[in-house]
């Protein structure tokens, strides 16, 4: 076994085994929750730039599941774990978690203390790091680390052309914009009888507007929002002409912007399948997807928090009043429970069937 080395910018180091490709990776160090679903971890967009922690002790043990899933790639920079299972067992597995790996070109590190490196990030906050194979120049190794931004980061993950999913005998047309994350949101409107259409990240509003959408839902993606300043004033353009807006995750952290509302980054950010939060109009608490690192810190004017965050009580979702506009920070089809799943798509056809 080879052995792998973790730097941290903190200069903390770790000492492991190499995991999937060869080579070193600069990354932003997060870590997420969950204890299964690493398949949807690998492929999801918003994950871009980043090193991802599993906070699970055992990751690979139900191989890999393509169905599973979020997108034909991996984006993230590098993989760690702290037991890897190379010998799978589910009749659905079409290899192993370090041969995805290795086709991804993702370089991992396994065997190291990951109770202890995510205490070091919840005490000092998301930090970038480094993963190398051969033993290097520590203080050459911090200055690159300490130089790493995440920078451009729809333009690797959006689609580069408009997408079109025909339903027969449609009654409503929806325009996604595609800022990296859909999660199947296409599907789910597609099977509720939607004209689909898929929009790149850079697509003006006045192409979208000449689409005579029923509604636009602004997807997640990955990176800070404020940064994206033209998808904002396309947003702003969208929702001046009264069409039904729905927003997840980036998308709705762009659309509070948008309405004047302002966007701070976590302390380590809230990723994992377990996440609390409560339901401002019935108390109730779902446990919910998320992976984000930023949020709406300062409320626009014209809107009521519909969601909040148990943990640490930042909001988590929002309802417009002066435009027909709704969104939320977590993933609406992954919440737990046969009656959860597409709750936000309901709130979407209600605000169709009003009209503009």
């Amino acid at each position: 076994m080879k052995k792998a080395y973790l730097i941290l910018e903190n200069g903390n180091m770790f000492e492991g085994i190499a995991l999937g490709a060869e080579g070193s990776a600069t990354g932003e160090l997060v870590f997420t929750t969950a204890m299964a679903g690493y398949g949807e971890t690998l492929t999801d967009a918003s994950y871009y730039g980043q090193i991802v922690v599993q906070t699970f002790p055992l990751i690979g043990n139900y191989g890999v599941v393509d169905a599973e899933f979020n997108d034909k790639k991996s984006y993230i920079k590098g993989y760690i774990v702290r037991n890897c299972c190379d010998n799978p067992s589910n009749f659905r597995s079409t290899g192993t978690l370090e041969d995805y790996l290795k086709s991804q070109n993702i370089i991992g590190i396994s065997g190291i203390d990951t109770r202890e490196l995510t205490r070091i990030i919840t005490k000092e906050g998301t930090m970038n790091a480094k993963i190398v194979c051969e033993p290097c120049d520590i203080e050459k190794e911090l200055k690159d680390i300490a130089q790493y931004r995440i920078s451009d980061s729809l333009s690797q993950v959006s689609r580069k052309a408009t997408t079109i999913i025909d339903t027969e005998n449609a009654k409503k047309h929806v325009v996604i914009y595609d800022f990296g994350s859909i999660r199947k949101m296409d599907k789910l409107l597609s099977e509720k009888g939607c004209k689909v259409t898929i929009v790149p990240y850079n697509t003006d509003a006045k192409t979208v507007l000449s689409l005579n959408p029923d509604s636009v839902v602004l997807s997640d993606g990955p990176g800070d929002p404020s940064e994206n300043t033209y998808q904002i004033e396309q947003i702003k353009a969208i929702t001046s002409e009264n069409i039904p807006v729905v927003a997840i995750g980036l998308g709705h952290q762009m659309l509070a912007i948008s309405q004047g509302g302002k966007c701070d980054k976590l302390k380590y950010g809230h990723r994992g399948a377990n996440q609390p939060v409560k339901c401002e109009k019935t108390g109730r608490v779902y446990i919910t997807s998320q992976n984000h690192g930023y949020n709406v810190n300062s409320l626009p004017a014209n809107c009521k928090v519909s969601f909040t965050n148990v943990n640490d009580k930042t909001c988590e979702g929002i309802i417009y009043n002066d435009i027909k506009a709704v969104s939320i920070q977590f993933q609406p089809m992954f919440a737990n429970g046969p009656h959860d799943t597409g709750f936000l798509v309901d709130s979407l056809f209600e605000m169709m069937e009003g009209g503009r």
